[in-house]
């Protein structure tokens, strides 16, 4: 399982539960100082998550023949949360040759789903 430190990763307190090609899982605390003005998880992280997940899974399925990037990426925010851990969990839709399609669910702690987006991943292979 790859393990995601420093930057960005660190700052939102992301942990990796599952990471395989067919399915990723991240988990992370809701806390203060990723609030938006209103007290409430900023969008923004919901869209860092599902980037995430779908970029970790898309890697790995993908693995030495290149590496992905994204280009593309929708996601509907469904529920406010204040606190707790929310978790999410990416599953690939579409694996093409040259493009990536997956899809994020995020639910709390009572299994409600509070967010879901989905990511479009660009293949790029490596130069022989």
């Amino acid at each position: 399982m790859p393990e995601l430190t420093g930057g960005f990763v660190d700052l939102l307190g992301l942990k990796i539960d599952e990471a395989t090609a067919d399915r990723v899982v991240i988990r992370w605390q809701v806390r203060p100082e990723l609030h938006q003005p209103f007290g409430i998880q900023h969008g923004g992280v919901y869209c860092s998550v599902v980037e995430t997940a779908a970029s970790v899974g898309g890697s790995l399925w993908f693995a030495d023949r290149g590496t992905v990037v994204g280009v593309s990426n929708q996601t509907d925010f469904l529920r406010a949360v204040r606190e707790g851990e929310l978790t999410a969990v990416g599953t690939p839709v579409h694996r093409g040759r040259s493009q990536q399609l997956w899809q994020v669910e995020i639910t709390d702690g009572e299994d409600r789903l509070v967010a879901r987006g989905q990511v479009r991943l660009q293949n790029l292979t490596s130069a022989a």
